[in-house]
């Protein structure tokens, strides 16, 4: 698509990848909103970039209703949802306690289903839309004490084979992106706190370079699913 039509809607957007994306997207010329749950780190981060914020919980109904009629209302022709919000628990089998696991699904899985349901209607009403759900490979294989995380992915990437059956047919794009080890400031809570960089390891930078390619393909076509991984980490 040609990114100065484009509409956006980032969810996750104060910072690590959700940040970078909304970034190299106002750079392509974009219109972009950015949603996150802590005001002070959303506007500081839509001010540093030109977006607009939203205060926003993914896991709530009501909010995410609100939301995109926010979003609607803004930007009359949204066509872009990067589905972003997210966040990983890690804990082993016998120490992991039902809300955590659950907290981790609220978001991960709920959070994504509702953003993209309520976007779908809208998308549907203009036979024209994107939607890009961030994974992880952590959703193509499970490792040691990931089972909140892993599970969470796991049920991302079925929800995109869903829907990308389902609308395709009116000129909606489905997308999923699988970043490996990504050197952020990832966990539970939302924070601009990143270790020391590491040059050989994909930073939030590379990814959200690589998800504004992939919405740049033509729209008459698109790439289904792609992972990236670092050439060389050490």
């Amino acid at each position: 698509m040609d990114l100065t039509n484009a509409a956006v809607l980032v969810t996750g957007g104060s910072c690590g990848i959700g940040f970078e994306t909304a970034r190299v997207l106002r750079e392509r010329g974009a219109r972009v909103a950015i949603c996150a749950r802590h005001q002070d780190m959303l506007e500081a981060a839509a001010k540093q970039i030109g977006a607009f914020p939203i205060v926003a919980d993914v896991s709530k109904e009501d909010v995410v209703q609100r939301m995109i009629q926010t979003v609607v209302k803004e930007y009359e022709d949204y066509n872009v949802l990067v589905n972003n919000a997210g966040f990983g628990v890690f804990a082993p089998l016998i120490e992991l306690s039902a809300e955590e696991f659950f907290r981790v699904w609220q978001t991960n899985v709920l959070g994504a289903m509702l953003v993209a349901r309520e976007s779908a209607h809208h998308f549907i009403g203009r036979a024209y839309g994107n939607i890009v759900n961030i994974s992880s490979t952590a959703g193509q294989r499970g490792f040691a004490n990931g089972s909140a995380y892993c599970a969470s992915k796991f049920a991302l990437h079925a929800l995109t084979e869903c829907w990308r059956a389902e609308l395709r047919q009116h000129n909606i794009r489905v997308v999923q992106v699988n970043p490996s080890e990504v050197q952020t400031g990832f966990g539970a809570e939302e924070t601009t706190q990143v270790k020391a960089q590491n040059p050989s390891k994909l930073t939030a930078s590379d990814i959200g370079q690589f998800i504004v390619s992939m919405l740049e393909v033509e729209d008459r076509g698109f790439v289904t699913e792609s992972t990236i991984w670092a050439t060389n980490p050490r």
